[in-house]
């Protein structure tokens, strides 16, 4: 894969760190949320393994809190964020997390410097780089939301995002998310993730312990493309959260946390200093 040039200079993220009351020598585990989400989709996972070792939930470039990059923001720029963010906190080795386009940004981290990256936790997720009519649909929702704002798309997709019920906290929780982003930042991610390469070579080459989960009703990812995802990596185990669509980190807090959580203590065992 030839590396695209990195154009945006740097911008500051927005984070969340948990950490735990003594110390314990675990790889940190970082955290990147989808579109159009923001960090707080990982709280209630950061909380339960707080006492594990050091989690860290950044806003992505565009999202949230964090600056706004306008225009297009090409993957390469965020795996150069999330660096950058782990070099100011003295940061080498850890664990890296992602969920839907941060599943695919956590892959560009791998490809851009994966002997970092001691394990992968990938989410409803995708390694393809993206089709001819993908590349359009995206050019086309990116100017639509710069257009008209988040909230005639939150709307139509929402039920998509969360199998939960439409009052439910959870689902107030994901409009919340999408109804707060950035529309300039979600629409230079929609044209960076146009651009995406291929990673499944990347995969085939990843050695260390992976954690594939997609929630059983997602339809953005269906169980089937998880399982092929899953076979590509030498290391990996397949988890399917029952009842959840494509954001399992909320809508199935429990059990998703009870699957990372294992698959870390397992394939990433912490110790007691």
């Amino acid at each position: 894969m030839t590396s695209p040039q990195l154009t945006p200079p740097p911008v500051s993220l927005a984070s969340d760190e948990s950490a735990p009351a003594r110390a314990r020598e675990a790889l940190p585990l970082v955290l990147l949320h989808g579109t159009p989400f923001d960090r707080t989709l990982w709280t209630p996972l950061r909380e339960r393994l707080a006492e594990r070792g050091r989690v860290i939930a950044p806003d992505l470039r565009g999202y949230g809190e964090s600056d706004v990059t306008p225009g297009t923001v090409e993957f390469a720029t965020f795996a150069a964020d999330i660096a950058r963010l782990l070099d100011a906190r003295g940061i080498g080795d850890f664990v890296l997390g992602g969920l839907s386009m941060g599943g695919q940004i956590a892959m560009e981290c791998v490809w851009r410097f994966g002997p970092r990256v001691r394990g992968l936790l990938l989410v409803g997720t995708t390694p393809e780089a993206e089709t001819a009519e993908g590349v359009r649909a995206r050019a086309e929702l990116a100017a639509r939301l710069e257009r008209e704002g988040m909230v005639p798309y939150t709307d139509e997709v929402l039920h998509r995002m969360t199998a939960t019920p439409p009052g439910s906290p959870v689902t107030a929780h994901v409009r919340r998310m999408m109804h707060g982003t950035p529309p300039a930042g979600a629409a230079a991610a929609l044209r960076g993730r146009a651009l995406r390469p291929d990673y499944r070579d990347v995969l085939r080459e990843f050695t260390g312990p992976a954690l594939v989960v997609v929630g059983a009703l997602d339809t953005y990812t269906p169980v089937p493309a998880a399982r092929a995802l899953a076979a590509l990596l030498p290391d990996a185990r397949l988890a399917i959260i029952p009842g959840a669509a494509h954001l399992p980190p909320l809508e199935a807090e429990e059990e998703f946390g009870r699957v990372v959580a294992e698959w870390l203590d397992t394939a990433l065992p912490a110790t007691s200093a």
